[in-house]
């Protein structure tokens, strides 16, 4: 994810156009990538989102541009998107 993107724009690209329905899709896609780590991710009211781990520890984000970070800092370590392994359980998914 690319950090300047939640420092210069107030509204992340990826949640500009779509409403509702599209912001539903992001959060169940997110929550099968992030789930590969123990995380969870929770939409609040469609302006906010909320990151959780399996510890009951949560962290809110304001859009799409500050999860990645956020979620890092929760996991307590770098959470590789091309994991090799996170990758392989997408793909067993369909």
């Amino acid at each position: 994810m690319c950090v300047l993107c939640g420092t210069l724009l107030s509204d992340h690209w990826a949640e500009i156009a779509g409403g509702r329905r599209a912001r539903d899709l992001r959060v169940r896609l997110l929550n099968r990538v992030l789930g590969y780590w123990g995380l969870s991710l929770a939409d609040w009211a469609g302006a906010i989102y909320t990151i959780r781990d399996r510890k009951g520890r949560s962290v809110v984000v304001q859009d799409v541009g500050a999860l990645w970070t956020s979620a890092e800092q929760l996991a307590g370590r770098p959470l590789d998107p091309l994991d090799p392994g996170l990758l392989a359980a997408l793909e067993a998914d369909g």
